[in-house]
């Protein structure tokens, strides 16, 4: 964060619930919508609204607020999955065809990384086609997809976004270093996931000023936030390089089905190396 804000020509999509826009800590945030689809709040109360701004502020918050946000100068399109009926109490879902829809908006929108901090109902053989093809897609675009894994408590039985190889799966840490017990683990989100902070972290408030969240949706964007700085800073580096970089330089848990911690400084000086050995050659 001190090496870079970000750049408003770094894209970054966002798959979520709406966002509070009102709130004065994102008033300097280039925040974009989809024609046909509104990305403020109608009730700040409700739960995909107070979801939506929790992901948004901790990427795109100006930096003198509490807390300061990752990269506040990128430019975010805000696809929302979520509506805003959801029960107080429960965490909003999304079917597996409009996750895979809006992963194709926020390419053909230029998205560079897109943040998937949800959980997806529903599925079958048509629809799961489609989220294949979608993350096909967004792999060919050299887009990178950070997915928080869902708060389960389930070991295996991973969903086909988390395997991609365009993907880099998020579990939620707490503040001592330990993965959140409610954390959904596998093999493949062992060797290719990132553990980031998830437990009582500081976000921005739907309803303005900041509240405290907990799980793995929290956990997400703070890698969103590395991977976009990484890309901001180096623009040429293809979404495989940036994703070698973190998953390379983890802290903690090796050869696990629970990754080890985002390391964002060792990522950037491993990939400042690469790049400087490929400008020498």
């Amino acid at each position: 964060m001190s090496l870079s804000t970000g750049g408003a020509d770094v894209i970054v999509g966002i798959v979520d619930g709406p966002v509070a826009l009102d709130h004065p800590d994102l008033a300097q945030a280039t925040i974009k919508s989809f024609p046909g689809w509104g990305v403020g709040c109608r009730d700040p109360r409700s739960v995909s609204c107070q979801h939506g701004t929790s992901v948004v502020g901790i990427l795109a918050a100006s930096r003198q607020s509490q807390p300061p946000g990752i990269a506040p100068e990128c430019t975010y399109v805000l696809r929302p999955v979520f509506t805003e009926n959801t029960p107080a109490g429960e965490m909003p879902t999304a079917a597996v065809r409009e996750v895979a829809e809006a992963i194709v908006d926020c390419v053909h929108a230029g998205a560079r990384i897109i943040n998937l901090s949800l959980a997806v109902s529903g599925g079958g053989f048509t629809s799961d086609q489609m989220l294949r093809a979608a993350m096909d897609f967004a792999s060919q675009r050299s887009v990178l997809v950070i997915a928080a894994v869902g708060n389960h408590r389930v070991i295996g039985g991973n969903m086909d976004v988390l395997r991609h190889a365009c993907t880099i799966p998020v579990i939620a840490y707490s503040l001592l270093g330990q993965p959140l017990p409610q954390a959904h683990i596998a093999a493949s989100i062992g060797r290719s996931g990132l553990g980031a902070p998830g437990k009582d972290v500081f976000g921005l408030a739907s309803s303005g000023g900041t509240a405290v969240f907990t799980g793995t949706s929290i956990a997400a964007p703070f890698v969103t936030g590395a991977a976009v700085l990484l890309r901001s800073i180096y623009p040429a580096v293809a979404a495989s390089e940036v994703k070698h970089a973190l998953i390379s330089t983890r802290a903690g848990q090796q050869r696990s089905i629970v990754p080890g911690l985002l390391n964002a400084w060792a990522a950037y000086q491993l990939l400042s190396t690469h790049t400087y050995r490929k400008v020498l050659a």
